[in-house]
């Protein structure tokens, strides 16, 4: 793999740390609010998500 991309996984698990160990009321609230939400709505959301990461990664790598 290359180092990058472990390098950004990496920092993914420092974040969901991060949010689990200071808000991790929130975070729970969060998670049981997301299990309510039909499928189709989770994958609009997950592809909202994966279009604004693609485009900061885009923008990021273009400076």
């Amino acid at each position: 793999m290359p180092q990058e991309l472990v390098s950004a996984l990496c920092l993914v698990a420092v974040l969901e740390g991060l949010l689990l160990f200071a808000a991790p009321r929130v975070w729970r609230q969060t998670m049981e609010q997301l299990l309510q939400r039909p499928d189709q709505a989770l994958r609009r959301f997950g592809l909202v998500v994966l279009g604004l990461g693609l485009a900061a990664l885009w923008l990021v790598r273009q400076g």
